[in-house]
């Protein structure tokens, strides 16, 4: 088929894109700017455009299907053309719900760790030899790219998430999943341009239990008393409901051990919240037939996914780690799960303010006593992204109220945040990084703390 993506750069749809190449398809994009990774990924696929932009003179009948990424507006040139023409209009997701139509769906979703999930079941599913199509949206070890399309596999893996599909489909992501097997991790307010009340976002996890399969399988964080009611008005009498809670685990000289049958397992993730995320994981990967045995075995060697609590630099003198790390929960666990791992070493955070919640002065209390655990710690944020977001200006003492804590540095300027956390090294130190931008373009292993 000749397949045509607007909005080509996107972290799902650049690998959408390869993904469709390497089954065959004649693929073509578009975008107006992209950047790397996705640029010299696109590029080693020949699927980078030649200019960027929007031509819809490019868009003509020839083309079977156009695929429309979130980034591109509703006004956008090329879309409009494929209006006018008539030609099949696909979101991403509706494009893999079709494509998984005939295919057992596992679905994991929650506000937080559910790329880390999604991450533990493919990891043993392949060390268990499963063969299975999947999105997640991270990069992995040992996967090439992080969509896979096939017309083989008997069984789906998506990550589930709750943002927009498209500019002209305003539903979430994974209200177009339908799985068979569906994890909910937990639920924390985000999104608020689109969910702009807990209320409004809470409502569509409801939703996308209601899209579980008839005799399903729902798998849900205990913890979380928010998601458990939700679980409770459900009344989807239709369903095997498993409860999940943190694994039994141990930490010894550094390494964090699982409890399993009288032994010690060994780790290569470490955190609270990666025990829960594993024990989620093995009641999925239960329900897809793997032997518990066998889940143990695998997930001993799973050495996380990038960007989430990676380890940059590591010597005699300080330990430095990056994290994905946004939403206020995400950040909390972050923070603890470091001063858990190292309670010997003083634990320096540092935060980027960067996506629209977050930046947004009625969301920020939403931070309140997230970086409790830590040391010291600083918040980075650009006031050009606040202009650009269009949104109400926010002072360093807005920040410092909404954190609860006076001591937190903050920084309009990535130089001088770069100057602090030099000036504040000293032995045996771990830094934390967390952002889902880049501090504006730190070379995290230039840093030299």
């Amino acid at each position: 088929m000749k397949i045509h993506l607007i909005a080509i750069g996107g972290s799902a749809m650049h690998n959408l894109a390869i993904a469709l190449k390497k089954n065959g398809h004649f693929v073509t994009g578009s975008d107006d700017e992209i950047f790397e990774p996705s640029k010299s990924r696109l590029k080693s696929y020949a699927l980078l455009p030649e200019k960027f932009g929007w031509f819809p003179d490019k868009i003509n009948d020839s083309i079977d299907i156009i695929i429309l990424g979130m980034h591109a507006r509703i006004d956008n040139p090329e879309l409009l053309r494929a209006q006018e023409l008539g030609l099949k209009i696909y979101s991403y997701p509706e494009y893999l719900y079709e494509h998984s139509k005939n295919k057992k769906r596992v679905v994991i979703g929650g506000s937080h760790g559910k790329t880390t999930i999604t991450a533990m079941i493919m990891h043993v599913m392949k060390h268990c030899g499963l063969d299975f199509d999947y999105l997640v949206g991270s990069k992995i070890e040992n996967f090439e790219v992080m969509v896979r399309l096939s017309d083989q596999a008997p069984i789906m893996v998506f990550e589930g998430d709750e943002y927009l599909s498209s500019p002209i489909d305003r539903r979430p992501k994974f209200h177009w999943y339908h799985p068979h097997i569906a994890l909910i991790s937990g639920i924390a307010w985000d999104h608020i341009n689109v969910f702009p009340t807990i209320e409004k976002y809470n409502e569509q996890f409801s939703k996308f239990i209601q899209l579980i399969e008839k005799d399903g399988i729902l798998i849900y964080s205990k913890e979380d008393k928010v998601l458990e009611e939700l679980v409770r008005k459900s009344k989807r009498d239709d369903l095997e409901i498993i409860p999940y809670q943190v694994s039994d685990y141990l930490i010894e000289e550094g390494i964090s051990y699982l409890k399993y049958k009288g032994a010690k397992i060994p780790l290569k993730v470490f955190g609270r919240h990666n025990m829960m995320n594993i024990n989620g994981a093995r009641w999925v990967c239960m329900s897809v037939g793997i032997d518990e045995d066998d889940f143990y075995k695998a997930i001993s060697t799973f050495e996380g996914t990038s960007n989430r609590l990676e380890l940059i630099e590591k010597n005699d003198c300080f330990i430095l780690y990056k994290d994905f790390a946004h939403a206020p929960s995400k950040v909390k666990a972050t923070i603890n799960a470091v001063k858990e791992q190292y309670t010997e070493r003083e634990l320096i955070a540092c935060l980027e303010l960067h996506t629209f919640s977050s930046l947004n002065k009625t969301f920020l209390a939403q931070y309140e006593g997230s970086f409790k655990m830590a040391d010291k710690g600083c918040v980075y944020y650009n006031p050009h992204t606040v202009e650009m977001k269009k949104l109400e200006r926010i002072s360093p003492n807005d920040i410092k109220k909404a954190f609860g804590r006076a001591d937190l540095e903050v920084f309009t300027n990535s130089d001088e945040m770069i100057e602090w956390l030099k000036n504040t090294s000293v032995s045996k130190n771990v830094f934390l990084m967390m952002s889902s931008g880049n501090f504006n373009g730190i070379n995290f292993k230039q840093l030299n703390l």
